[in-house]
């Protein structure tokens, strides 16, 4: 063991020191193509004219490739070890897929470079909207400078940063917490005030796309009749939720009315999911209660079922979760009587969602029963084919057995038959064995009577 920890304490520096020359051999791309760009203007204005401009080209291309061959441990530490406007250029090269490089950055470099990218503009959003004329106003919002000049009533952030985080922190007196740890928290701490009046709720929002469904854990957060909503993605409801207090004059008050409208607009959505789910198993109940099932459908019925599963428990989540935010709400006594009547009837609806996903549960069971049993049965007739051939060939297999033998040579011989045909008939009777066998197992079978399922169906009670 100790010598073991000795190897591991030597590659350390080891390691480093191939940081060290990587990072001198960017450092020596980046003044070269530093030096090609600063001889380029002149060579346009008459000053040089034996610029190639392939050559810039060229060492992009040596760059790029020597960054490929680097582990995203040695690129984060060139990163950090470059001046501000050499990190941009490495920066350019690397962004596309960068996911595992930014998480060894330090929190400084990570803003620096994120702050001007195209990763920044796609994840991280953040919105501000003032009340005026009963209407919610939107105002995009990219520097402190934005929001000194409204009265917003929430603010809705996605994928903040730190630095944003903590710029709006500050001007509100608010901890906005990091998107990406808010599953780390025990249920028993996702609802709390705090000794000042703040309120935080940490909910689960239902995602249903195409290709997936999944729940998506919002932190929202009441101060001084603000809400702030922070999460990692865009969802569905927040945007149902934008354009009707958009839209409609007097749909909300203040920033409670936003949340008690987003936990509704959550509810309405995980109907719509529901309405979804039962049309998937309508389709599915119509494939499963036909006469014969083959063994790839019943695969992709299984498929079908399995995702309608999924979504129809996630929604459930997603309605528990709603519920258990709005009776803290109650219990806290924070509301208006509007407000309290509001709530009220959100918790109606959820109880009435709440029969549907049991009843789609009994359903989801019964369709995989009844493709559990298709297949089955396609087991069984091919169990049954075999048996069949079985029961065909076994007399085969016992006369042949008995012609292998020398006994049937000697048989023959006695008998004076020629050995040719003594076989030739042999070969015959066994053909014949074989067709009487199975042409007797069919009419057996035809024997045992048979009642149609419609027959079945129109039988009188």
């Amino acid at each position: 063991m100790g010598e073991e920890n000795k190897s591991l304490d030597r590659s350390v520096p080891q390691r480093r020191g191939i940081a060290d020359v990587h990072l001198t051999e960017v450092r020596s791309l980046l003044s070269l193509q530093k030096l090609v760009e600063e001889l380029v203007p002149d060579a346009e204005s008459g000053g040089q004219g034996d610029i190639d401009p392939e050559i810039q080209q060229q060492y992009r291309n040596e760059l790029r490739q020597k960054l490929k061959q680097m582990p995203p441990k040695e690129i984060a530490y060139i990163l950090e070890s470059l001046e501000p406007n050499e990190r941009l250029v490495v920066w350019a090269e690397i962004k596309e897929g960068s996911d595992p490089i930014l998480a060894l950055l330090s929190d400084d470099v990570l803003e620096e470079l994120i702050e001007d990218s195209h990763y920044r503009n796609e994840k991280t959003v953040t919105t501000a909207f003032e009340l005026r004329d009963g209407r919610l106003r939107q105002f995009s919002v990219t520097s402190p400078e934005d929001l000194k000049t409204i009265q917003p009533i929430w603010v809705d952030m996605v994928a903040p940063t730190k630095k944003i985080r903590t710029w709006v922190g500050a001007m509100f007196d608010v901890e906005v917490p990091d998107p990406a740890t808010l599953t780390d928290l025990e249920a028993s701490a996702r609802f709390y005030v705090e000794d000042d009046g703040e309120v935080h709720l940490h909910s689960d929002f239902l995602l249903d796309t195409k290709d997936e469904s999944r729940n998506v854990p919002v932190a929202l957060i009441l101060h001084n009749e603000i809400l702030f909503t922070v999460r990692t993605e865009e969802l569905p409801v927040f945007r149902l939720q934008r354009a009707r207090a958009r839209t409609r004059p007097g749909y909300v008050t203040d920033g409670k009315d936003v949340l008690i409208d987003l936990y509704a607009a959550d509810v309405e959505y995980s109907a719509n999911a529901l309405e979804d789910v039962y049309r998937e198993l309508e389709r599915v109940g119509t494939q499963v209660l036909r006469s014969h099932v083959t063994d790839v459908e019943a695969s992709q019925i299984l498929a079908s079922v399995s995702e309608a599963e999924d979504l129809n428990g996630r929604t459930r989540r997603s309605m528990l979760d709603t519920r258990r935010a709005l009776s803290f709400l109650l219990r806290g006594k924070l509301l208006t009587e509007d407000q309290l009547a509001d709530v009220r009837e959100i918790l109606r609806d959820i109880e009435s969602l709440d029969g549907h996903t049991a009843f789609l549960f009994n359903k989801i069971n019964f369709l995989m029963d009844a493709t559990d049993s298709a297949i089955n049965i396609n087991q069984n007739k091919k169990i049954e084919r075999l048996t069949v051939l079985s029961v065909v060939f076994m007399p085969i297999n016992v006369l042949a057995g008995a012609g292998g033998m020398s006994e049937f040579s000697a048989m023959a011989t006695a008998l004076g038959l020629d050995m040719t045909l003594a076989y030739i008939g042999f070969f015959l009777m066994v053909v014949a064995v074989g067709m009487v066998m199975y042409f007797g197992l069919r009419f057996f079978e035809r024997r045992q009577p048979k009642k149609p399922r419609a027959e079945n169906r129109n039988r009188p009670s």
